[in-house]
């Protein structure tokens, strides 16, 4: 497993995989040294992940390798297809899922979503519009859903 610490507008940030992709990306609350040299295989990462925070990446073309159970997979795999610059509920999930009252599932499955910000699941909030259940701290979860969908200053003239 090669590792890797980049700095990003919300902190370092933590790169974990190898030839069978990636396994890990998290934010992390401590400072790290920023790796001066970047593995291989973390180097479409690191670059697609520059290009998110610098706003001219809207989409990542990465091989995925996370661990969980095949529900979490399932979970996972579905936010992958959540747009960039939207949002759904943790119902509307798991109604795309197929089962309403899997909300709970879905939610704690969300949480422990291992790839930050490649299987975007700050795009997930609650019923009401609220953004709750980051793992990375809804300060975070409100700048990049800000990141994604900035309000545009209209123009009076």
């Amino acid at each position: 497993m090669e590792t890797v610490f980049i700095k990003t507008p919300l902190g370092y940030t933590k790169i974990e995989g190898n030839h069978e992709g990636l396994s890990s990306i998290s934010v992390l609350e401590s400072q790290e040294k920023e790796s001066l040299v970047i593995p291989q295989f973390l180097e479409d990462a690191v670059y697609q992940l520059r290009e998110y925070f610098e706003g001219s990446r809207q989409k990542f073309d990465l091989r995925l390798n996370p661990e969980g159970t095949e529900f979490q997979k399932r979970v996972w795999k579905a936010l992958l297809d959540v747009p960039y610059g939207k949002t759904l509920s943790y119902w509307d999930l798991s109604n795309i899922l197929g089962d309403v009252k899997a909300i709970r599932a879905v939610a704690a499955a969300n949480g422990k979503n291992p790839l930050w910000i490649v299987i975007p699941c700050h795009r997930i909030i609650g019923s009401d519009g609220s953004l709750t259940g980051y793992a990375g701290g809804v300060h975070r979860k409100k700048w990049l859903l800000d990141h994604e969908n900035p309000v545009k200053q209209q123009s009076l003239f």
